[in-house]
């Protein structure tokens, strides 16, 4: 049975809309193999001394691409990842009109990644392709094009900021390879919000129905996590509110530490995170309404949130407070604990005795 995605398109699509930099041609470009495979052991060294986890699958690998690089990467991590519900939804699409129903799928997820191949620096892909080589697992991926540019740009000082990006994705790596249970645990969830997806119709429009109600009340239903939480039945909302607990430690950890580990090495990160933060808000209105419906724009929150969680409960509960957290996954934070600080700490440490 064909898949409901017609992959080779969004492929074709994904790299036309990406486009070529004028940067992946500067003689710069031959500088960022050689820098992100030196800097990238310098980032683990330091993010193992800043945070305490020592990743177990052996040293990280960098890997430089391109834009096109990028989303080929990533067509096959999306073909796993949406394999269950591509497949339900290819058994239902019948008929003379199911060919060009693929046809467009494909189209829109090709548009999506190619807008987003121009805006990615970097990017640790957790998700195993069974059929891949294992020298293409576990790669600390870097967009060259895309980090030539921001340099240019800012007159950013090259290596203090591939230091810096560095770290970021390196602090991602070892959190799913320096806790022996979170690849599992985070797939799982994943997975289990993935396959429960129903493809019914009615359940569509219900969820339609639903979306336009909590607009009349004023609230956007968008903002939680774009189209997927406004289709998701009231059990996958359960579950992608742990998602997303989940990823607003992670992500808000992730930004903590690349300014804290390497803050000797690099003087600048202030104004890195500063530019970045502006780039994120610097989006036209169409794209904006994209990054909201693709559930782009909740991610940017879950970094804020991440870091208003850490740096409160670090405040309350001393440095080591969130080492709670990575003992086991009845300890992470929900999302409703990671707005309310207070209750996590109440619940994970244990009462001072009498």
């Amino acid at each position: 049975m064909p898949a409901a995605i017609d992959w080779a398109l969004a492929e074709r699509v994904a790299v036309r809309t990406a486009k070529t930099d004028d940067f992946a041609r500067s003689y710069h470009y031959d500088s960022l193999a050689p820098d992100f495979a030196e800097l990238t052991r310098t980032a683990e060294e330091q993010v193992a001394e800043a945070t305490g986890l020592h990743s177990l699958a052996g040293p990280a690998r960098a890997r430089v691409t391109d834009r096109a690089g990028w989303v080929r990467g990533n067509i096959k991590s999306f073909q796993r990842l949406l394999r269950p519900v591509s497949d339900k939804l290819g058994e239902r699409m019948t008929g003379p009109m199911a060919p060009v129903a693929r046809r467009i799928a494909g189209a829109e997820v090709g548009a999506m990644l190619g807008w987003m191949s121009s805006r990615v620096l970097g990017q640790y892909d957790l998700l195993v392709i069974e059929e891949e080589d294992p020298e293409e697992q576990d790669l600390v991926s870097y967009v060259g094009p895309n980090i030539l540019a921001l340099e240019k740009r800012y007159a950013f000082p090259p290596r203090e900021f591939r230091l810096w990006l560095a770290l970021h994705e390196v602090t991602h790596r070892a959190q799913f390879t320096g806790v022996p249970w979170m690849r599992e645990h985070f797939l799982g969830l994943v997975t289990s919000t993935v396959e429960s997806i129903d493809t019914d119709p009615k359940a569509f429009l219900d969820n339609i129905a639903r979306a336009a109600a909590e607009v009349r009340k004023g609230r956007n239903p968008l903002d939680e996590g774009g189209l997927v939480a406004v289709f998701a039945s009231p059990a996958q909302r359960e579950v992608l509110e742990r998602v997303s607990g989940l990823m607003s430690l992670l992500e808000g950890h992730g930004d903590i530490t690349m300014d804290r580990a390497g803050a000797a090495d690099i003087p600048n990160a202030g104004r890195f995170a500063q530019v970045l933060r502006q780039r994120r808000q610097q989006l036209n209105p169409a794209i904006r309404l994209l990054t909201k419906l693709i559930g782009l724009e909740a991610k940017m929150k879950q970094y804020e949130e991440g870091e208003r969680f850490i740096e409160a409960v670090e405040r309350a509960g001393g440095e080591h407070i969130l080492d709670v957290a990575w003992e086991r996954a009845e300890n992470l934070p929900t999302l409703a604990e990671i707005r309310d600080p207070q209750a996590w700490l109440a619940r994970v440490r244990p009462p001072l005795p009498v």
